[in-house]
């Protein structure tokens, strides 16, 4: 469960930050977003790191997906995944990186496709209470196991395409980065948009 800081401003916003960085992905292919679709959000256990995967609209119709993550400090050795950092008005300095470079998304990510997991619940402080806030994307991961992979550092991160690749130790992930790209067979995190029940795999967990 994490909280929304909805009256909280950032500069530059997050919409910004990704339209500087899609013109250095292969898999954007000179896409311009026009506006985000939906969204969902993992909890990072330790409490620290914001775990949101952004859907985007483009001119073209293609719907992208970007894996974010926020942190108060810099990742260390993550320079590469660096999308940006951003001032925001009550948490302060983020730095905000590419969730396929990051080990706590991955984590994240692995251990709600094995064990079946849900987006997280968000929700509002409004005069002393929490209020929920409905999501605009529901997601499930597809396994049945009852406890969480072991996912090691991130090795190695690499496009195919409109696909991109992330091992972690004896662990991939393999992430659509244009939605509704086929992925192939395997566990996997599905997720349906709104009211459309139009269902689609997003990413999907291979063991070595």
């Amino acid at each position: 469960m994490g909280i929304v800081h909805h009256t909280a401003t950032m500069s530059p916003t997050k919409q910004e930050l990704v339209e500087s960085w899609l013109p250095t992905r292969s898999w954007a292919q000179g896409r311009h977003v026009t506006g985000k679709v939906a969204e969902y959000r993992f909890d990072d256990p330790a409490g620290e790191v914001g775990i949101e995967t952004i859907l985007w609209l483009t001119e073209d119709g293609t719907v992208l997906q970007t894996p974010l993550t926020y942190r108060a400090e810099p990742l260390a050795g993550a320079e590469g995944h660096l999308v940006g950092t951003t001032d925001h008005s009550v948490l302060g300095e983020r730095w905000v990186y590419d969730g396929c470079g990051d080990p706590v998304w991955a984590t994240a990510l692995a251990t709600a496709i094995a064990t079946g997991g849900r987006q997280a619940q968000m929700f509002i402080e409004q005069d002393g209470q929490r209020v929920d806030v409905p999501p605009r994307m529901q997601v499930r991961g597809s396994g049945e196991e009852e406890s969480a992979p072991e996912v090691g550092p991130v090795d190695a991160v690499a496009d195919e395409g409109p696909v991109t690749t992330v091992r972690c130790g004896s662990l991939e992930l393999d992430v659509a980065r244009v939605v509704g790209t086929p992925l192939g067979e395997g566990p996997h995190l599905s997720g349906t948009v709104g009211d459309t029940g139009d269902t689609t795999v997003l990413a999907v967990l291979r063991r070595g």
